[in-house]
């Protein structure tokens, strides 16, 4: 579709997760005019690479799916350039992320709400926002919800490796949880992921193809917005191009910076909001000194503990050539078979110390030896422990290079630089090698073979890990939410500080990551957003008991007893 009116009510730039949310929400006025204009292509429902769950790995990376971005050298990682991954295309990087859906711990935004201005961010005013959006196919609890846009399956998880994995955990001393998005996130149990009925539930597919054909709203996919048009202080609309055309402008009383934590903050930039003193090195008139925009970029690192295995249970054979035409075949014609699932099915949390008030450490098990981009490390039967820390108190940075905006900019994530990072990096390792070599594996290991036995001291394992590690794809809190002077958006209204017109809804504005995948999240504060820009009564805050960790003193308990008890 291309928009054949060129003044709108609402503007978004991004037809990713948040943009996917507002079109729906923004355009259920049928008086209010909403465009939405998205880099990327249409997300046709031929395209079994971004619907076939177990095709994940062949979007990540294809310029086709995956707007490719890299880190500047990486200081502390052997100065490694680390790839990350952004969708290209109408959902965004819902259309090809791993579908692991994680609404992070209510404790996460406790911690939201402890900064200035950020009160009614708090877990009781997000939980009606989380229960909004989804239809929980499992569980009746206060906890979830049951007529949203999001329908929610369980991983089936009932190989003999998750079966050993859930066993192996609660040998080392941790719990099972019934639900990691419910009462209690700590533990280990079966994730919820946006698959259904076999296939992908992109933001896309749940939010906006629904309503795709309401006359006021207007989606332009190829559609490339250059620059925020500005009257004085006020956004008055967007330049764009479509695919090789000449710019156009389309104008509006609202523009919603919806690009994600990377795009949103370097078209502020481009346009004159940011940081004075860099905007005017790179010639670019500042029509707004902010200097927090793209300041706090946080992420999630990972790495893969990877072990042979001894018996033909793993997922390994549905990677073999001669078995592709006939679990395609089941997928195509019956929505189930190995193609079916994203097969991260299990995982799970845990605090990795004593100091912690809740888990820092993420698990996702993996019936299979493999990386993102769909290399296996080891030939034949495998399985795999993805792990990393939640709360690095590293901080990076997005930075405009020049003036062009089809340039990507500098994203300095300045992972493993503290010595947080370090300690946890341990404990991540330590805990993880620990659950694959409790008894319960024994029938089925075949031996550790990344990192290897080898890699035993401290510095070995943070080499290791500067020399593996990858993105989880969790980019975000470029645009942070608040009221100190390094906050970009105000919490109240989502608006940019300091200007009319213009707001930012995504990932970009969190003021702290979540712990565990931010897909969830997004969806939540762009559902929140929702309300705050049509003047919506907000629904009524959920004063709900949740887990929180009691400690102990250490000289009354046995090591890790408090894992030991499940609520």
């Amino acid at each position: 579709m291309s928009a054949n009116k060129q003044r709108f009510d609402t503007i978004i730039v991004g037809g990713g997760s948040a943009g996917c949310v507002l079109a729906a929400r923004l355009s259920a006025d049928p008086g209010h005019r909403v465009l939405v204009l998205e880099a990327g292509r249409r997300d046709s429902l031929w395209d079994i690479f971004i619907h076939m769950p177990a095709a994940l790995t062949y979007p990540i990376g294809s310029r086709f799916y995956d707007g490719r971005y890299h880190s500047e050298p990486e200081p502390f990682m052997h100065n490694r350039r680390i790839s990350h991954g952004r969708g290209k295309i109408l959902g965004g990087s819902s259309s090809i992320n791993g579908m692991i859906f994680q609404r992070g711990n209510p404790l996460d935004y406790e911690r939201w709400a402890g900064d200035p201005g950020m009160e009614e961010w708090d877990y009781a005013h997000c939980l009606p926002y989380f229960k909004r959006m989804e239809t929980c196919l499992h569980g009746s609890d206060e906890f979830r919800g049951h007529d949203g846009p999001l329908i929610l399956e369980r991983g089936a998880a009932n190989s003999p490796l998750f079966g050993a994995f859930f066993a192996a955990v609660q040998e080392a001393g941790y719990p099972l949880t019934e639900d990691v998005n419910g009462y209690r996130q700590e533990g280990f149990s079966a994730f919820d992921r946006n698959v259904h009925n076999g296939r992908r539930l992109s933001a896309a597919r749940a939010y906006l193809h629904p309503i795709i054909n309401r006359p006021n709203l207007t989606v332009t996919t190829r559609a490339f917005t250059t620059r925020i048009l500005f009257e004085g202080q006020r956004a008055v609309g967007v330049e764009y191009t479509v695919g090789r055309g000449p710019a156009q402008r389309a104008y509006a009383g609202d523009i919603i910076c919806c690009g994600g934590a990377i795009n949103s903050p370097q078209l502020l930039q481009l346009s004159g909001v940011g940081n004075a003193a860099e905007l005017e090195a790179l010639g670019i008139p500042v029509v707004h000194d902010l200097p927090g925009v793209g300041e706090n970029l946080q992420d999630h690192l990972e790495v893969y503990v990877q072990h042979a295995c001894t018996q033909p249970v793993s997922a390994y054979p549905a990677l073999l050539w001669y078995n592709k035409p006939w679990i395609g075949f089941q997928w195509l014609f019956f929505r189930r078979g190995p193609a079916a699932t994203n097969h991260f099915e299990a995982g799970g949390f845990i605090r990795g110390n004593e100091d912690v008030d809740y888990p820092n450490l993420m698990f996702h098990f993996l019936p299979l030896a493999i990386r993102y981009d769909g290399t296996v490390p080891q030939g034949g039967h495998g399985y795999q422990v993805h792990v990393g820390p939640m709360y690095s108190d590293a901080r990076g940075t997005v930075k405009l290079k020049s003036t062009d905006p089809r340039q990507h900019p500098a994203l300095r994530f300045n992972y493993l630089s503290t010595a947080q990072d370090h300690r946890e990096w341990v404990e991540a390792i330590r805990c993880a090698r620990e659950i694959l070599r409790q008894p319960a594996f024994a029938e089925f290991d075949g031996g550790e073979f990344s990192p290897g036995p080898e890699v035993q001291s401290d510095e070995q394992i943070l080499d290791w890990v500067a020399r593996d590690g990858e993105t989880a794809y969790h980019p975000s809190c470029t645009c942070k939410m608040g009221t100190d002077p390094l906050a970009v958006v105000d919490p109240a209204t989502m608006k940019v500080h300091g200007l009319d017109g213009l707001r930012v809804v995504d990932a970009s504005v969190m003021p702290y990551v979540t712990n565990g995948n931010i897909y969830a999240p997004t969806i939540m504060l762009a559902e929140k957003a929702a309300d705050l820009i049509m003047n919506n009564t907000p629904l009524t805050p959920a004063k709900v008991n949740f887990y929180r960790h009691q400690k102990v003193e250490q000289v009354m308990q046995p090591t890790r007893v408090e894992h030991a008890v499940l609520e």
